[in-house]
């Protein structure tokens, strides 16, 4: 019988971050999902679709930038659920503001989400996955990791911060067997957010010219399956009429 195991989604979201869930509750893991408490009621209603349709996950409302609470976090699911054998970080944060808009408030805050909370879910399951010998750790990274633009001051700066996390936990975990993984969003995501933005969501998706959540689970389950000859550090997505 195989040991039950546990996957950590830090930014549990209604679109990404949830098929994110999904795809690694089909994978017999117990999906443990995580937004801030202001969500709990949507972060419920998403484990309870994923139960519905017959896999494990629970609702974990926690603010991720929070020390003590990630601490605690990641000590319930390891004593209560199960081993965390796939931990992800998807929070955006992604704001736009000019440079002299940008109030440090608004800097400080979305380093807190996009960089700071990252490094806390990094670190507490780094030291468990350390323990066992192996784990797979990834990061969500966007156009903005890899440069900056007119106001995405803040947003860029987290990001970069965030793929400077991944590499440096990578050249130190992968020698001892765990998997360090940074994807960057390259193109808009068929969610909430973009169909409130964007007039022609319906033209892109029958053109597949917009990132469909669900394929970007897919390549976060392969992340996690891949063979350890030939690990993929940073993968980048992007529909196939999306400009570099």
């Amino acid at each position: 019988m195989v040991a039950k195991q546990a996957c950590l989604v830090i930014g549990a979201g209604d679109d990404t971050g949830g098929a994110i869930g999904r795809a690694f509750a089909r994978e017999v893991m117990v999906s443990c999902l995580v937004r801030r408490p202001t969500h709990a009621d949507a972060l419920e209603g998403l484990a309870q679709s994923i139960r519905d349709d017959g896999f494990e996950a629970v609702a974990l409302p926690t603010d991720a930038r929070d020390e003590d609470a990630m601490v605690a976090l990641v000590d319930r699911i390891e004593t209560e659920i199960a081993p965390i054998e796939v931990a992800v970080f998807n929070i955006g944060a992604n704001v736009q503001f000019p440079i002299t808009e940008t109030t440090s408030r608004v800097y400080r805050k979305v380093w807190e989400m996009a960089c700071f909370a990252g490094f806390l879910m990094g670190r507490e399951v780094a030291g468990r996955m350390l323990e066992r010998g192996h784990g797979t750790i990834i990061f969500t990274g966007a156009t903005a990791s890899t440069r900056g633009r007119e106001r995405l001051a803040a947003f860029a700066g987290a990001k970069h911060a965030l793929r400077a996390l991944a590499q440096s936990m990578a050249r130190e975990l992968g020698p001892q067997n765990i998997h360090v993984a940074h994807t960057i969003i390259d193109g808009a995501i068929d969610s909430n957010f973009i169909r409130e933005m964007v007039p022609d969501v319906e033209d892109k998706r029958a053109a597949d010219a917009i990132l469909n959540p669900d394929h970007i689970a897919q390549n976060y389950v392969m992340l996690h399956k891949q063979p350890r000859t030939a690990w993929t550090h940073e993968l980048d997505l992007r529909p196939w009429k999306e400009t570099w």
